[in-house]
Parts: structure tokens; C-alpha cells; sequence
């Protein structure tokens, strides 16, 4: 049983190659406001859903009509919940950079640009299988 939208997944694929690129820069540059915005990106991603997200909509408008129909789609659920520790990670990043404690907003923002660069170069969701993980090691709900 699905427990969400089922998406193209070359979808979160490019946006983690553009998240990969967003982050390097961010590390590079210690620009904090970058990471502020990339922080915002994963918030909507997470908790407002898949298809308003900013890559999504790129995504969507600029890149999928230049492809041909997806093989397969998968569940939206395991996606979010990756935007959702991505969204942890940046904000501590952001908030480390904007406190002085540059070693935390480094420390941080490496740990997402390894998760972003794991699923742009490898098509490996380390945030997705996190949540599969949680919800095969959780108890199962009463019906």
C-alpha cells in the first residue's frame, strides 16, 4: 500500500543534483544566505509536498517534457521524509553560520551535500532508506 503520490523519480534525481550543487557552494563560500534559501527548499519539500517544491516545478516545466513518460514511479513518502532530514541539516548548517560557529555550519551542511551527492551521482536515497528502515523497525499500527 502506497503511503503517498507516486512520482518520476528522475525527478528527485535532478533535485539533488542541483541540491549537490547548491551545498558545494555553500561550503566553499560559507554564504550563509544560500544555505538559508536551500533550507527553504527542503521545508517545502517536506511539509508542504513533492509538487510545489522548486527542483519539482523546474523539473516539471523545464526538463520531463524533453524526456519520454517515466518507466516506473515511485512512492512520494520515503522522498519527503529525505527532505525532511535534509531540511534538519541545513537549518543547523544555517543557524551555525548565522551564530559564528562556522565548524557547525560546515559539519552540517558536508553531512547533506553527502546524502545530495549520494542520490545525484549514485541514485542512492540515503534519507529514503532511512524511513524505510523507521517504518519496518516500527511497531505496526492497530487496525
Amino acid at each position: 500500500m502506497s503511503a503517498g503520490p507516486a512520482v518520476d523519480p528522475r525527478g528527485p534525481r535532478f533535485a539533488a543534483i542541483v541540491t549537490t550543487v547548491v551545498l558545494a557552494v555553500v561550503l566553499v563560500t560559507q554564504w550563509w544566505p544560500l544555505l538559508a534559501l536551500q533550507t527553504v527548499v527542503f521545508a517545502i519539500g517536506a511539509f508542504i509536498g513533492l509538487k510545489p517544491a522548486p527542483y519539482s516545478v523546474v523539473y516539471r516545466l523545464l526538463v520531463a517534457p524533453r524526456l519520454g513518460p517515466p518507466g516506473e514511479r515511485e512512492d512520494a513518502a520515503p522522498l519527503r521524509f529525505a527532505q525532511a532530514v535534509g531540511f534538519v541539516f541545513a537549518l543547523i548548517g544555517t543557524i551555525g553560520f548565522v551564530a559564528g560557529v562556522s565548524t557547525l555550519g560546515i559539519v552540517a551542511t558536508a553531512f547533506a551535500l553527502f546524502a545530495a551527492f549520494l542520490n545525484a551521482a549514485f541514485d542512492f536515497c540515503l534519507g529514503c532508506e532511512m524511513y524505510l528502515l523507521i517504518k519496518r523497525f516500527s511497531p505496526a499500527r492497530a487496525s
